[in-house]
This record gives C-alpha cells, sequence and structure tokens, in this order.
C-alpha cells in the first residue's frame, strides 16, 4: 500500500472487513523506522477527516500518525463502536512502527466523551486528550488501569466546573492529569492548546522513560512556558497564571530544575489581588455547583410531573442567568455562560433519553421543547416542534400561540412554516394565515371570515 505524508487520507481500509475504514495522517517526516506515537481521533457524527485537520498541524510538529475510524457514530451502541474502534486500533498497530507505550485517544465535545470511554476497555490506550468534555462516568476508572488524562477547556465552559471536580477524583486515583483552560466557552480551542497538550503527552513519556529525553526540547519548551506566564501576570490574569504554572511544575518535576517557578508560585498566592480573586472564584463556584443541583432536580420532578405551570420559574432563572452574563465582574460573567450552557445541555440529554425510549412520551417531549424556546429563544425548530405536536392533538390556541413567538423571534422561512409536519389543517385556518400576514406581510391561504 502506498500512502501519501503530510495529508489527510480518507476511507483506508482494515484488512479483513469489508466495511471498517478509517482516516489516516502520516507526519512528513515520517519513516518506517523508530517509535512513533499514535492519536487516534474521534467524532461522533461522522466527520473524522474534518476533526483530524483540527490535529494536523500539532501532530506535524510532534511527530504523531493520527487515525480516526469511520464507523464511530453516535447512533450506534458503545459495544459497537468499541469493536470499531479495536480494529482500527490493530491495523494502524500493524501497519506502522507506533511507540505502543504511546497510544492516546482524543476529541472535542462528543468525541472526546468517547474517547474518554476508550482506556477503560482497551488497555493498550495510555492517555486521552479530552476538549470541551469532563469524564463520562468517574466511577468506572480503577485504580488499577489508570491512563494520563488531558482536558482542554474554556473558562466559559459548563464542562469546566465539571472538569475541576474530575480532577479531584483523578488526583485521589493517582492518575496522572493535566487540565488546561483557555479563554473561551463551547469552541474549538486556540490551535497552540492542541499544541500544549501533545506537548504534554512528551514530557510524560520523557518522565517514564517511553521516548528519548530531548533536553533541548525540554528546556525550549519551559522557557515558552513561563514567557506566557509572564504575560498573564501583566494581563492581571492571575488565576489563570496560578494555574498554569501549577501544570507547568507538575509536567516538568523530574525533567528541570523548577525552583524558580514554585517561588514565584508561593509569591503568587500570598498576593492580595490574588487571594481576592481566589475567594471569589470559590464562592463563585459554589453558588454555580447548587444552581446546578436545583436545575436537575426541578427539571427532573417537572418532567415526571408535567410541570407547565413551573416554564414560568424557569423564565425567571434564565433571566437571571441573562444578568450575570451582562454583570460587571468577570467571574460572574464567566459562570453566567457555563450556567447558560449546562441548562441547555441539561435539556438537551432529556429530550435525547425520551427519544431512544421504546415508547415516546409526548407531553414530557412537549414540556422540554417549550423549556428549550426559554433556554435557547433564538433555536427556531424547537417552536416549530412544539407548533406540530401541539397541531396533532388539535391544541390550535398552543400551536398558534408558539407560532406566533417565533415569528416575533423573526423566523422568515415561509416554506418551513407552510410544512410544519402534521399541520394540514391548521396552516389552512384563518388564524394561522393572519399571523403569516402579520409578520410577513403575506400568507398562502386567503380565507375569509363568514
Amino acid at each position: 500500500m502506498r500512502l501519501q505524508k503530510g495529508i489527510v487520507i480518507d476511507s483506508v481500509i482494515v484488512q479483513d472487513s469489508i466495511n471498517e475504514t478509517f482516516s489516516l495522517y502520516l507526519p512528513k517526516s515520517f519513516e518506517m523506522k523508530g517509535k512513533w506515537p499514535a492519536l487516534f481521533v474521534f467524532d461522533m457524527e461522522g466527520k473524522g477527516v474534518q476533526t483530524m485537520a483540527m490535529f494536523k498541524d500539532s501532530a506535524e510538529k510532534h511527530g504523531y500518525i493520527l487515525a480516526s475510524p469511520n464507523n464511530v457514530h453516535d447512533s450506534l451502541t458503545v459495544s459497537q463502536n468499541m469493536v470499531s474502534t479495536k480494529l482500527v486500533m490493530r491495523q494502524v498497530t500493524a501497519m506502522f512502527p507506533t511507540n505502543n507505550s504511546r497510544i492516546y485517544t482524543g476529541g472535542f465535545d462528543d468525541g472526546a466523551r468517547f474517547a474518554n470511554l476508550v482506556p477503560i476497555f482497551i488497555k493498550e490506550v495510555q492517555g486521552v486528550l479530552s476538549i470541551g468534555a469532563s469524564l463520562v462516568n468517574t466511577e468506572l476508572l480503577s485504580a488499577k488501569s489508570p491512563f494520563h488524562f488531558l482536558g482542554v477547556v474554556g473558562n466559559e465552559d459548563f464542562n469546566f466546573t465539571t472538569l475541576l471536580e474530575d480532577e479531584k477524583v483523578l488526583n485521589r486515583l493517582k492518575f496522572p492529569n493535566n487540565l488546561l483552560f483557555y479563554e473561551g466557552g463551547t469552541e474549538w480551542p486556540p490551535s497552540n492548546y492542541i499544541d500544549k497538550a501533545l506537548t504534554l503527552f512528551d514530557l510524560s513519556a520523557i518522565s517514564r522513560g517511553n521516548t528519548a529525553i530531548d533536553s533541548i526540547f525540554v528546556q525550549s519548551n519551559f522557557n515558552k512556558e513561563v514567557h506566557e506566564i509572564k504575560a498573564l501576570l501583566r494581563a492581571k490574569r492571575l488565576l489563570l497564571a496560578e494555574r498554569a504554572m501549577a501544570e507547568i511544575i507538575s509536567s516538568n518535576r523530574t525533567l528541570i530544575n523548577t525552583d524558580s517557578l514554585k517561588d514565584a508560585q508561593k509569591d503568587l498566592k500570598k498576593d492580595k489581588l490574588y487571594r481576592s480573586l481566589k475567594r471569589n472564584q470559590s464562592a463563585k463556584l459554589f453558588k454555580e455547583n447548587l444552581l446546578r443541583e436545583d436545575f436537575a432536580y426541578y427539571l427532573e420532578e417537572d418532567v415526571l410531573t408535567y410541570n407547565y405551570n413551573n416554564l414560568g420559574w424557569w423564565n425567571y432563572q434564565m433571566t437571571q442567568i441573562d444578568n450575570y452574563i451582562s454583570g460587571d465582574s468577570r467571574l460572574e460573567r464567566e459562570m453566567g455562560k457555563r450556567l447558560y450552557g449546562y441548562v441547555n445541555a441539561l435539556v438537551e440529554d432529556n429530550i435525547d433519553l425520551l427519544k431512544v425510549g421504546q415508547v415516546l412520551d409526548e407531553e414530557a417531549l412537549t414540556l422540554l421543547l417549550m423549556l428549550k424556546t426559554i433556554t435557547a429563544p433564538d433555536e427556531f425548530e424547537n417552536y416549530l416542534n412544539v407548533v406540530s405536536i401541539a397541531a396533532k392533538n388539535g391544541d390550535n390556541g398552543t400551536a398558534l400561540y408558539y407560532l406566533e413567538e417565533v415569528l416575533k423571534k423573526g423566523f422568515k422561512d415561509k416554506e418551513r412554516i407552510y410544512s410544519i409536519e402534521h399541520s394540514t389543517l391548521l396552516r389552512i385556518t384563518p388564524e394561522f394565515n393572519k399571523l403569516v400576514k402579520k409578520y410577513l406581510n403575506d400568507a398562502r391561504y386567503q380565507i375569509k371570515d363568514e
């Protein structure tokens, strides 16, 4: 087989398998000798090639083989996805001279959640790069089978809070771990953070004797990180600076003298502004955790009891979250954005759980869709889905209310409005067409009132 280096290759066939294929990236420096680290990248929506492209530059710089199974998908069971993953891993390690002490998994969001599970089921995996996702289930972790967990998350991402709790569990189980925080939410991190992550894997491999010592690389990286910390200190981003110090000290402790950085960290912890920010952050995190517990509790209760009357309470909570987001305090704004993400993820998870049930609880689904119009008012499809279910059940009052709400929000796709499922009878009524004409200037059906 002839494979080109330096480009992402789609649909490499797994031998002895009819359907299994994977995407592959070999760095330009790759040769069929030596021992190469391999990073298996996952995307649960069939976009493995696009996801691999986000890792490509860092993989090129650090000399990693990248591979992404094409048959791993969120519509399949965990066991089915694990079988595909195992087949691809076996193929890649058979085809190329991989360093079997340096097999890693990684991904973003849902892909990262699956990547977190892989080393629990496939023991050959030594590390996970989890971007924008916390651990799926800490109860599955075993101190007898540790792996290196490396989390990368924005300080406005709701996973930020969960990862801080995961860190405590990982430390208790003595799992090697690092957390890298960047300024932002649920979007992809700046590319240099993927570079930082692979650097941490490299430093860990050197510390464990799984790759050759490169003193120049270690010293150069240390100097670069210290330079970035100084920039954070000048910008008064003291909490991020202290976190970066802790990670650098931890990852370099057996490789280089870090006494100067330890002294700087001690001095920073004595700084009045740092201590004030730390207290404020702890207070915000405590408040955030209490609110998250309330949201989880009340959502479960509301769904079980079909409590439509509590939609007003949820509307008030979202108003409060909006106030946090527009507040004067940076930490409060970050908390508000995390809470906004958490509430919407919580509702989405409940919707997904309902849809995979053997019998769809349509009333509970309607409640959740109505709630979604409150928590994410600019996601128009939720309004249209409420209109569809209400029209199906002959509840024209509710259907017309949510139709007007989506039109008020600026929805202008007339073709979509006149093709809402189950609305055949509703959309020929005068009331329906009056609303369309009011907001879109023209209606499809001109029906006179008798």
